[in-house]
Formats: structure tokens, sequence, C-alpha cells
């Protein structure tokens, strides 16, 4: 398994992680496969996501704002929570050729909800 640290910088936002994922898949040796990247944190997530367009990750986090919208909440950082459970922790995804199988215009990003922090993400790779 490879852990890699992701430092983030404002509240919420969205961090492409596609490179770190694909030199840790190459660093494993295995050539085809599955890789499982888990985020290990409640208040940040992992997602397959559009790549060419810097607007859509500002659509993202202003669409999860709206779904949880500012209020009393009894946990202190319930939003951070909240989002995070509308995205998803892990991503399995599919090893060929040493390299990691994504559409033309998807990349893999780290959301985060909570920060500025600095965040794990763990990839496991196996031979398949």
């Amino acid at each position: 398994m490879t852990t890699i640290n992701v430092k983030t910088n404002y509240k919420s936002e969205v961090i492409n992680i596609t490179k770190e994922i694909k030199e840790a898949v190459i660093k494993s040796g295995v050539k085809n496969g599955i890789a499982t990247i888990f985020c290990p944190h409640s208040t940040a997530s992992v997602i397959i996501f559009e790549k060419s367009d810097t607007a859509l990750k500002r659509d993202l986090l202003g669409m999860l704002k709206d779904i949880v919208p500012f209020r009393d909440y009894t946990h202190s950082n319930a939003r951070a929570h909240l989002k995070a459970a509308f995205l998803r922790s892990n991503l399995t995804l599919i090893v060929e050729n040493a390299d990691i199988v994504l559409g033309e215009w998807q990349d893999i990003y780290l959301v985060e909800f909570d920060g500025p922090r600095e965040r794990k993400v763990h990839i496991k790779v196996i031979n398949g």
C-alpha cells in the first residue's frame, strides 16, 4: 500500500491527485490489475470528475453548499461530514499496462470540506 499526503489550502476545494495515483501504480510494479483508492477522512472524499473545465469544480462545491445549507447543526463541523457523505471515500480503478484506465475527460480528485489541513489518500494496487 502507498499513502500520499495532500495539503489543502481552503475550507472547501477540489484537488487533482491523478499524477500521484499514477505514480503509485507505476511504483507498485503491477502491470494489469486493480487499484483501490481510499480516503480515510470523514470530511473529505475522492471522486472521478471532469478535468477540462475548472468551473465545474466550483459548480460541484456550490451544489453541495446548496444541498447542505448553513444552519445550526448539533455537531460543530456537521456540514463537512454531511457534504462528504454525498460523495465517496473510495474508488476502484482498472490498471492496464501499468496505468489507470480513465475516460478521456476524467481525472481523480480529493474533495476537501474541512480544510485547510493535510489529508492522506491510500492506494492499494493488486494483480488481476
